[in-house]
């Protein structure tokens, strides 16, 4: 059995053996499956990146989102066991390795650390003769020179997170008892975290990659400019049940500068999509420029910009934005004292 340092220390050399065992292997119908190496578990655990695994189950694994279907395909496996090594990976079986769950914490807790062996993989596969059409780089980190974020971490407060987590420890405690605190602490926590990552990524593909309410989207040097949009909540993170966490219906992708002013009220949309401006604020654009250039009409659209065939925002998330933000002068409190 592999140890912990076999993934988090893996070396160039060991990862194109590993590669060229995988390329020699065929398909097993029916049989038990050779086991998992190291390489194939550590992308596994890079596409949890971008799939939420919790959206299919047995029936509905064929469905699994890129980029399981080209993995699995390239490491002669199912999506369902694909799907499976990552529900282990996140300590949800309870007879799981507990070694990868160590090695899930450790490089879900340490973005920088995670990218590193990530692109040695890489650049293992690259010299085994992998091409992008076997392995495609479904992390856009192939080049050195990309920076990796975890997105929408603005949205969350260290404690919301900590109180989040606290009541989960002593369950995991109980279903896990071979995993340490620590270890357990760090996987919940990356799991928020990551979580978050995925909504965020979804709704600015939703969005188009543009501001909802004004248009913006700016592009530098062949790729879009980062920290110019944000992808937050409509009914807040804090306040939203797991499920209405992850949903993109629940999302927004807007400027930093109708996000904040989203966020503390004093914008908010209808159930038509009309963007509404709070009173004090529309008699502040009639009386300052500076104010018209950022509220007026334009740039601010009349109804929310969303792309064709984009999945519009839920009615009962706006419905909790009107009635719980908008109504309540949050945002006019906080920019007038």
């Amino acid at each position: 059995m592999p140890s912990v340092a076999d993934y988090l220390d893996v070396t160039v050399p060991a990862a194109r053996a590993q590669w060229r065992a995988i390329r020699l292997r065929r398909p097993v119908a029916g049989g038990r499956q050779v086991d998992f190496t190291p390489v194939e578990t550590l992308l596994c655990l890079a596409a949890g990146l971008l799939v939420n695994r919790r959206r299919y189950g047995g029936k509905s694994a064929h469905r699994a989102e890129e980029p399981l279907p080209t993995l699995a395909l390239l490491f002669a496996r199912s999506n369902g066991s694909l799907l499976a090594k990552m529900a282990n990976l996140e300590g949800s079986w309870p007879n799981g390795a507990k070694h990868e769950v160590e090695v899930a914490a450790a490089l879900l807790a340490d973005p920088e650390r995670l990218v590193a062996v990530y692109r040695l993989l890489l650049r293992a596969a690259r010299a085994e003769g992998l091409t992008t059409d076997d392995l495609p780089d479904f992390l856009g980190l192939e080049p050195e020179d990309t920076a990796f974020v975890l997105l929408g971490q603005e949205e969350l407060s260290h404690g919301e997170i900590e109180s989040d987590v606290a009541p989960l420890v002593g369950t995991w405690a109980e279903k896990r008892p071979d995993v340490a605190t620590t270890t357990t602490e760090k996987l919940l926590v990356a799991a928020i975290r990551v979580g978050q990552h995925q909504f965020a990524t979804k709704v600015l593909r939703n969005h188009g990659h543009r501001c909802a309410f004004c248009g913006l989207r700016v592009d530098v040097d062949g790729g879009r400019a980062p920290r110019m949009l944000v992808a937050s909540h409509i009914k807040p993170w804090a306040k939203s049940t797991a499920s209405e966490r992850l949903d993109v219906r629940n999302g927004l992708a807007a400027c930093p500068t109708h996000d904040a002013a989203f966020d503390t009220g004093l914008l908010t949309v209808n159930g038509g999509l009309r963007i509404h401006v709070k009173p004090e604020l529309r008699r502040q654009v009639k009386e300052n420029a500076v104010v018209a250039a950022a509220f007026g009409s334009p740039p601010l659209a009349e109804r929310l910009l969303v792309p064709d065939g984009a999945v519009t925002p839920g009615e009962r998330y706006l419905a909790y934005h009107h009635e719980n933000i908008y109504r309540l002068d949050l945002g006019w409190a906080k920019i007038s004292t």
